[in-house]
Parts: C-alpha cells; sequence; structure tokens
C-alpha cells in the first residue's frame, strides 16, 4: 500500500490519487456519453436490438468500473482495517459482495 493512500475508517471516507480520480471520472465520462447515446437512439427511433447492445455495453462499462473500485476497496480500505484490527471490514465486504452479485 502507498504511503499517500488515506482513508478514514470512522466516517467512511477515502482519498484517491489524482490518477486514480482522473481514470474514474474519465471512464464515468465515457458511460454517461453511452447513456446520452441511448437517450438519442430512443428519440430517434432507433431498432431495438440496437439500443439493446448498447444498453449491454453500458452495464458491462458499468460493471466494470464497480470491479474496479471493488478492488481498490479490498487491496487498500480492507487490507488497511484487517492490519489495524478492524475485523468488521470483513463483514462488510461480504455484505458488500451479497449486493453486488445480485
Amino acid at each position: 500500500m502507498d504511503n499517500d493512500i488515506v482513508f478514514c475508517e470512522h466516517c467512511k471516507t477515502k482519498h484517491r490519487s489524482d490518477s486514480e480520480l482522473k481514470n474514474l471520472n474519465n471512464r464515468l465520462s465515457r458511460i454517461e456519453g453511452q447513456i446520452r447515446g441511448i437517450r438519442g437512439m430512443l428519440e430517434n427511433d432507433a431498432y431495438c436490438p440496437d439500443i439493446l447492445v448498447q444498453i449491454s455495453a453500458v452495464t458491462s462499462a458499468l460493471g466494470s468500473l464497480g470491479k474496479e473500485i471493488l478492488s481498490t476497496h479490498i487491496k487498500e480500505c480492507v487490507a488497511q482495517g484487517v492490519k489495524n484490527g478492524d475485523e468488521d471490514v470483513i463483514d462488510e465486504l461480504c455484505s458488500l459482495m451479497t449486493k453486488m452479485i445480485k
């Protein structure tokens, strides 16, 4: 874990590096663009399968973004919590995984 990684286990926040934040924001911007594209397809009476393919792409992109954030959470927040003796982070992770797998 990098020394510049800071998170607060009491108020449940995490400081992200500039590069991590830029990467996540870039991905979200692409997803927003895809969603605007779907809206345009609907407004222009696009063929249903074409719209559904784009919806599938957005779903996949959101899933990938979630996996990236989850991976960082496990490697940084959960690992640090365990090192600090906070076993509740494991229960929180299990609960989170249950919600994400639905």
